[in-house]
């Protein structure tokens, strides 16, 4: 499950930066996402995308980088 998720929000990540971020950069899960070039337009987009997709609350510091997002999901989704 946890694969899936990451790649779903791989996936998310990738399509609020229009496509501005590599995918594989993301996927890596080592990187802050504003080092990999999120903007913070970007970041807004993610949030409204993740908020609705898995009915959670997020706030900006939740979107450190992948892993965080992942395991914040995943326990409050």
């Amino acid at each position: 499950m946890d694969g899936e998720l990451r790649e779903r929000l791989a996936g998310m990540i990738v399509k609020a930066t229009d496509g501005a971020v590599d995918p594989a950069e993301v996927m890596a899960g080592r990187a802050r996402l504003s080092d990999l070039g999120v903007t913070s337009l970007a970041y807004l987009r993610l949030i409204d995308a993740v908020e609705a997709e898995f009915g959670v609350q997020l706030e900006p510091a939740t979107l450190d980088g992948l892993d965080e997002l992942v395991d914040y999901v995943r326990l409050h989704g």
